[in-house]
């Protein structure tokens, strides 16, 4: 199995992280969308990031895609989303508020750096985006007494959201304002102290 795309992604690194709690084994190629696409795009025509390649040569893209493929090989209790339900539209609902919010983060960072001069009204919408997730997700999480969101077992919103944390942190440094959004910047932390975590990190330094 071979894992594509660098852990300063927050989208490769949560996949890299639930095949870490999973305990399975794998390749990991780092490769850059910008910089290795044309190694990339034989695998995926998109030339994005997470691929993973598996053993049999199938390649599944995106990273609920490829998530829901590994929660499928995995023995129930051990899943890390509920097959069905609410708890499971629950967890649903917090990892697309995540991974849009990473969206987000990463339109901010290309319009940066492939822009000569940055849109101010879409620098501004994305930001005012950002921050209405932020406030859902803070209020949503300081309503949990549980160690993770959804119980005493981590799940994927639990490590979507830390990821997207971390990679909003590193690539907008003075956004992430750990006294308005204390409840998340105590979750990222729980969730990063974690070996998973610890195993699979690329700091990302902004393109200039």
């Amino acid at each position: 199995m071979i894992l594509i795309g660098q852990y300063d992604s927050p989208f490769v690194r949560r996949v890299a992280v639930a095949l870490q709690l999973y305990g399975v084994a794998y390749e990991h190629r780092p490769w850059s969308t910008f910089g290795d696409g044309d190694r990339i795009v034989a695998f995926n025509p998109l030339r994005r990031v997470p691929t993973l390649v598996l053993d049999d040569g199938e390649v599944l893209i995106e990273s609920g895609a490829i998530l829901d493929w590994l929660d499928g090989q995995a023995e129930e209790s051990q899943a890390l989303m509920p097959r069905s339900g609410v708890a499971r539209r629950q967890m649903l609902k917090v990892c697309a508020l995540a991974t849009g919010l990473g969206d987000k983060a990463v339109s901010l960072v290309y319009e940066r750096v492939l822009h000569e001069t940055a849109s101010p009204v879409w620098q501004a919408r994305c930001e005012t985006q950002i921050g209405a997730v932020l406030d859902a997700l803070e209020r949503d999480r300081t309503a949990r007494t549980t160690p993770y969101w959804f119980g005493d077992a981590i799940g994927h919103g639990d490590i979507a959201v830390a990821c997207v944390l971390r990679f909003l942190f590193e690539a907008h440094p003075g956004f992430l304002d750990a006294t308005r959004w204390p409840a998340l910047a105590a979750h990222a932390a729980r969730c990063e102290r974690l070996p998973a975590f610890q195993a699979v990190v690329q700091v990302f330094i902004p393109p200039r």
